[in-house]
């Protein structure tokens, strides 16, 4: 349909705009809409801000055929050189939204004071607030820290020591001490997170035309602390223990137990083969690990626990897929969830959690793997404060907020999307099934999930299948991609659906514990 867009916008005719789907009928009255909004953005104005003050309109919405916003922005963006500026804005931040951004109210409650008269507002002043927190990063990280649910068990003896010559880049948080899955399970007044606040909400793939589940954070830490009970009947302190497993809630909650109680998790993506699985066993030397019977896609099982087998001799802790039976035949020395719950009958209730220094190991992640072996990356307590700090400056994720990205505990945004939720306040989302399908895509709806990430190719899946038609994403206020390069057009589609909310694209690494660049 792009290759039928006008010169401009003001070329657009009514057989145009009902060639793209829009009823013949009404095709006058958009028409008239539209050059009004065009016309407010002043006389030979560029296309940027002729489509900013048309999406500001309103006048193209969620339910309109994706040919008539592809109509609409090519004709606007007729005229725009992609090679000199890149591809052509579908949004632009307005005065009063940054204002309301965690940037932005940090900026006007911190500007004046750190930059004085040379303070504007959160656009004009932005570059000059960046230059401040790279220049001055005792002061910007003291506050940033003060944003994000993390409670320090001894207090850092300084934000960055640079002390250390043989530590490129110095030493962050010197002498701190904390236990970072315990920051993800308290209350914290700063957030309005309360024992009664939403943790997780969920929905099994086959259930579709039921309510969403949900999980107090009160739910969440009495069942963190069953699972720690329970390994501490069988680990020692600092042994490593592998996750193989879907993003469910109860990978999410072995996740945050094997934190808790001083243990080392060991990410392994489920899509991995019985050779691969026992690569990373073997180079992270678990001794043992969390996995299911089967994965639940599309209605079909997938055999997973199989593929644990082949891979590795370590014992396996197996969870069923659905319901409260396995649908395997266990291994001799291996053991069912139920079993492995039982372990922590009679013990308490109350958990004292392993304390460490920041720069305790917390998690073993792994490169792809895709240009030879995988390589172990280890994530320290600091990785989690880094990647909370990152999301919570630059996808804006704020308390109250529930932020789904379809990924795994395998894959580095696992660990992201886990702690970007907990240690800012939001609740976490998540879809125990295929992400390909409409049946996600009215999770997000009835969820009322507000940030969404994606990769491009959940994108085009999406597209291809029509699937947000009929449903209400306008909840969503940011949207993220990572993974892939992004197809212009698709992106237009998706944003399209959440009434033109940003789409923050995400570059980054796994040593990171975050992004090199999120624009």
């Amino acid at each position: 349909m792009a290759a039928a867009a006008r010169g401009s916008v003001w070329e657009i005719q009514p057989g145009d705009v009902g060639a793209a789907g829009f009823g013949a009928a009404d095709a006058g009255a958009f028409l008239a809409a539209l050059r009004s909004a065009a016309a407010a953005a002043g006389p030979g104005a560029a296309g940027d801000a002729v489509w900013a003050a048309v999406a500001a309109a309103g006048v193209l919405r969620p339910e309109h055929p994706h040919a008539l916003h592809q109509l609409v922005y090519y004709s606007v963006y007729a005229g725009w050189d992609r090679a000199a500026r890149g591809p052509p804005p579908y949004w632009f931040p307005s005065p009063t939204d940054s204002r309301q951004t965690n940037l932005g109210r940090f900026m006007e409650a911190n500007g004046p004071k750190l930059l004085g008269p040379a303070y504007k507002d959160p656009i004009t002043s932005f570059n000059l607030f960046y230059k401040f927190s790279v220049e001055n990063q005792e002061v910007y990280w003291s506050m940033v820290l003060k944003q994000l649910a993390v409670k320090f068990q001894k207090e850092p003896k300084s934000i960055l020591s640079t002390s250390d010559r043989s530590k490129k880049g110095g030493t962050w948080l010197q002498g701190a001490v904390l236990n970072i899955a315990e920051c993800c399970l308290l209350p914290c007044p700063s957030l309005n997170r309360t024992d009664d606040s939403t943790a997780i909400v969920w929905r099994d793939e086959g259930h579709d035309d039921y309510p969403v589940n949900r999980m107090s954070l009160k739910e969440l830490r009495s069942q963190v602390i069953t699972v720690a009970n329970a390994l501490d009947t069988m680990f020692h302190k600092g042994d490593p223990i592998a996750i193989d497993m879907p993003m469910t809630c109860n990978a999410v909650i072995i996740y945050l137990a094997i934190i808790l109680g001083g243990f080392v998790v060991v990410s392994i993506a489920d899509s991995f083969a019985p050779q691969e699985i026992g690569t990373r066993m073997g180079v992270s030397k678990a001794k043992a690990i969390f996995t299911q019977d089967f994965i639940i896609r599309g209605g079909k099982k997938v055999p997973l626990y199989s593929r644990v087998v082949q891979g590795s001799s370590s014992k396996a802790v197996v969870i069923p897929a659905t319901g409260d039976y396995l649908g395997v035949t266990l291994r001799n020395g291996d053991m069912s969830w139920k079993d492995f719950l039982c372990r922590a009958s009679g013990r308490s209730s109350i958990y004292s959690p392993v304390y460490q220094s920041v720069d305790a190991l917390t998690n073993i992640l792994f490169s792809s793997g895709t240009t030879g072996d995988p390589k172990a990356i280890p994530w320290t307590q600091l990785s989690p404060i880094r990647c909370a700090a990152d999301t919570w400056a630059h996808i804006d994720v704020r308390p109250q907020d529930i932020f789904c990205w379809p990924t795994n505990l395998g894959w580095v945004m696992g660990p992201i999307v886990l702690y970007s939720c907990f240690l800012n306040g939001a609740t976490l989302a998540l879809y125990h099934g295929s992400p390909l399908g409409r049946d996600f895509c009215k999770f997000v709806q009835d969820a009322g999930v507000t940030l969404l990430g994606s990769v491009p190719s959940l994108v085009k899946s999406w597209k291809a299948g029509n699937c947000v038609k009929g449903l209400d994403w306008t909840k969503i206020r940011v949207l993220g991609t990572t993974g892939e390069a992004s197809d212009i057009d698709d992106n237009l589609w998706l944003t399209s659906h959440t009434s033109y909310k940003p789409i923050v694209e995400c570059c980054g690494g796994t040593e990171l514990a975050s992004s090199y660049i999120q624009a």
